[in-house]
């Protein structure tokens, strides 16, 4: 494809089948279908009727390379064309013979380097279409035809022949060569198609970047011997070594083994993340020192790595809402402009101006018409914000995603692992007169060591050394833990079921700021009372704060009770929290929020928080969540740093920004230039220049999102 309408072309006859529906990406040269029947030969012989080729993309494949023929046509245009324009724009260098040297020069860029042009015209007009190579075919074959002619049947070919120039037409005598317009023409094409192919190279690199991350080969064990197997031979239950300095072959379930983990290149998380049994691991992140046993839990296409590559892709080559209105305007532009160019060639004649004057007028209108920076507009920002976006470790879902997130008024905020970090850790350390704290922790560490749940996670891994093993440990439901500990009875209990005597005070305290207390005892006497809490993230307060600064109202919403839940929404920043709901009441909240006339954002982890995510305008998921989550949210944060959430929002209200911006360039230059050229002030070298350099701008400015520097850690 070579414009927007080509592709406007193709998505119109693919469309005409029944049961599909297609979206022709210009930038991308994909097309994205959803059908019922499965013949793909079906669909790539609709393809290849109308004029083009296609193939179903391979993932792994090398992409073509499209910038080195691109360069190599560009390079010899531009030696052949400088001498060309300098000779026609100095009069002072015309030499003797000048016109026919300019004609040895011109040929081979007319002829070679334009050949794309000039086949993509013949191949359209065999098919009754027309797209922007028919207006550059047309305009610089009228150029060099009229120009040979010229030469050979006017003084134009005077060995002395000498001419002015000049920006606007002139109004001569009809000798004239426009040999500079014809290469000028080609070249400034080619440059431009070689910007816009190096654009489409650089805003690939996120996706390529991501499905060459993964390992080649794995070590699986089987009956206690190691093989050496390539990665497609992973099945589900397989059990891989990972050595230091290896690479995870695919996600799983460490079984053996304690090691520091790099996930930097999936996560963006700078620190290695410490791994041990029972502990997620991720595929192609980085094994740093010790030696692992990873049960395989997904491989293949089912893989975190895998599918954060497709929602890249699907990003990239899906379009955005208003690209649907740019296509339909391209797809009947060119033939409006052919029009425009037949209008001005015969009202120049009647007003009586000469054959060349009217000529050159027309072939200025084609040139300088062509729709190329109207195709790229959308597309281009699209490619590099999404593209910038999974560098920075957000995955967008679509371009529609980007809108919505633009018009975004409240965020809604869960609590336990968005704004917190989801687990337990001791916040203090009540002791009774005459008993230390370190012994209080000592004592309900040992007898918490056995148990599994969360609090007694949280106080064994703050007993000050390894717990003892207790006798006679129980599990009491609804209170708390039993054990023997050196020959005492010690229990872990809600405070509710002890009589907490001079602990009173300070378990109310405790309670009241929204803090989690047990009440330890001895022999059935309470020794101390340890509260425990669950911590706020580092950079919560500020996401909140800067959420804010965007003009959206911060909302948390939790299923933890109304103490807990106001105390961490004071510590960040939130007035409005609605606090001990089901997941039915979190998809209620965000319906009431959305009737107030609030378009609503959900950032969420957990399963519980799926139909909300869904519910919302826009559902912002956090990566160390629940595929639950992952799979409702239209953005996938890479990283529980909910900064990225803010990133998320500013980086599509930036890349709405070039949208516009681009769109506006793109429709202000043709509904400027196209007047221009039809009254003659325009040379068709001049035209073919500005619409060049309107291509490169537009490029040129989605290319500056690449700049985006996010808030996290990550640059």
């Amino acid at each position: 494809m070579t414009c927007a309408s080509c592709a406007a072309r193709i998505e119109k006859k693919l469309n005409r089948l029944d049961g599909v529906s297609a979206s022709v990406n210009y930038a991308t040269e994909r097309a994205h279908i959803l059908t019922t029947d499965a013949d793909v030969e079906r669909l790539v012989g609709v393809v290849r009727a109308t004029g083009y080729d296609a193939a179903v993309p391979d993932p792994v494949a090398e992409e073509p390379d499209r910038v080195t023929p691109l360069r190599r046509d560009l390079v010899l245009a531009a030696v052949l064309t400088v001498p060309v324009i300098a000779l026609a724009m100095v009069p002072a260098w015309q030499f003797p013979g000048w016109t026919w040297l300019s004609l040895v020069l011109a040929t081979p860029v007319y002829a070679w380097c334009g050949r794309r042009f000039h086949r993509s015209a013949l191949v359209n007009a065999r098919h009754g279409a027309t797209t922007m190579d028919t207006l550059v075919s047309l305009g610089t074959t009228a150029g060099y035809l009229y120009s040979v002619w010229a030469l050979f049947f006017t003084h134009a070919g005077d060995w002395h022949y000498q001419h002015p120039f000049s920006l606007a037409l002139g109004r001569g005598d009809g000798a004239a060569v426009y040999f500079e317009a014809v290469t000028g023409i080609t070249t400034f094409l080619l440059a431009g198609r070689w910007f816009e192919a190096r654009a489409r190279t650089q805003a690939s690199d996120a996706l390529r970047a991501l499905l060459t991350l993964g390992a080649a080969e794995a070590t699986v064990l089987r009956d206690g011997v190691e093989h050496r197997v390539g990665v497609d031979a992973l099945a589900v239950g397989d059990v891989f070594v990972v050595r230091p300095g290896e690479k995870i072959a695919t996600d799983g379930v460490v079984v053996d083994g304690a090691s520091a983990v790099d996930e930097s290149m999936v996560t963006g998380e700078s620190l290695p993340v410490d791994k041990a049994p029972e502990d997620a691991v991720i595929g192609a992140t980085l094994n740093a020192n010790g030696r692992l046993l990873v049960r395989a839990t997904r491989v293949g296409a089912d893989t975190e790595l895998a599918r954060m590559a497709r929602l890249v892709e699907d990003a990239q080559t899906r379009k955005a809402p208003v690209q649907a209105v740019v296509d339909r305007i391209s797809g009947v532009f060119v033939p409006v402009v052919l029009a425009i160019a037949a209008i001005t060639l015969v009202g120049w004649l009647l007003a009586g101006e000469t054959l060349l004057f009217a000529a050159t007028a027309a072939v200025a209108v084609l040139i300088i018409a062509c729709p190329c920076a109207l195709g790229l507009a959308t597309p281009t920002a699209l490619l590099v914000g999404t593209g910038r976006g999974a560098k920075l470790g957000i995955l967008i879902g679509g371009p529609d995603v980007l809108g919505r997130a633009r018009r975004i008024d409240a965020v809604v905020l869960d609590k336990t692992g968005t704004l917190t970090r989801g687990d337990l850790s001791l916040a203090a350390v009540h002791a009774v007169p005459g008993v230390t704290e370190r012994e209080v922790l000592r004592l309900a560490g040992a007898a918490e060591s056995p148990s599994e749940h969360p609090i007694a996670r949280a106080v064994v891994s703050a007993a000050p050394t390894p717990p003892a093993t207790p006798t006679l440990f129980a599990n009491v439901p609804g209170e708390g833990v039993r054990a023997s500990v050196d020959g005492e009875i010690v229990t872990v209990v809600r405070p509710d079921v002890v009589d907490l005597g001079p602990l009173a005070d300070a378990v109310a305290a405790a309670e009241a700021s929204g803090q989690t207390v047990v009440v330890v005892t001895r022999d059935g006497t309470p020794i101390g009372a340890l509260a425990l809490a669950d911590t706020l993230k580092p950079t919560s307060a500020e996401a909140v704060a800067r959420f804010r600064e965007l003009g959206l109202t911060p909302v948390l919403l939790t299923g933890d009770n109304e103490r807990a839940a106001r105390a961490v929404a004071d510590e960040v920043g939130i007035e409005r929290v609605v606090a001990g709901v089901r997941p039915e009441g979190k998809v209620r909240v965000v319906s009431d929020l959305q009737a107030s006339g609030l378009k609503v954002a959900m950032v969420g982890d957990g399963v519980n928080d799926a139909a909300a995510l869904a519910a919302a305008d826009l559902g912002v998921a956090l990566g160390t969540g629940t595929d639950a989550a992952k799979e409702a949210a239209g953005i996938t944060l890479m990283r529980g740093d909910l900064l990225l959430a803010v990133d998320a929002i500013r980086l599509s209200r930036a890349t709405l920004r070039t949208i516009t911006t681009n769109l506006f360039w793109a429709f202000a230059y043709n509904v400027a230039a196209l007047p221009l050229a039809a009254f003659g002030w325009l040379t068709p070298m001049i035209a073919g220049a500005a619409m060049a350099f309107s291509s490169v701008f537009v490029v040129g400015n989605s290319l500056l999102l690449r700049r985006f520097r996010g808030l996290g850690s990550r640059p």
